[in-house]
């Protein structure tokens, strides 16, 4: 497998996670619990941050395998 193709997927494992605690998050505000709400929209934002690294790094492996390709 491919570096890019593991940022891809680690990417997609991030979001898939930040989902979830997304919807955790949801069910605890309705449920008034505001502590708990906080806790998994925190953990979420998260996940977010390290799925946008992932996506990054997965973009500059792509732009440099690019750039490289027209370089010839």
């Amino acid at each position: 497998m491919t570096k890019r193709i593991e940022h891809h997927n680690k990417a997609a494992e991030h979001l898939e996670l930040a989902a979830k605690h997304h919807r955790e998050a949801a069910k605890h505000h309705e449920e008034g619990n505001h502590e708990k709400a906080a806790h998994h929209a925190h953990i979420a934002h998260g996940h977010h941050l390290h799925a946008t690294h992932h996506h990054e790094e997965a973009t500059k492996i792509h732009a440099d395998e690019h750039s490289a390709a027209h370089s010839h």
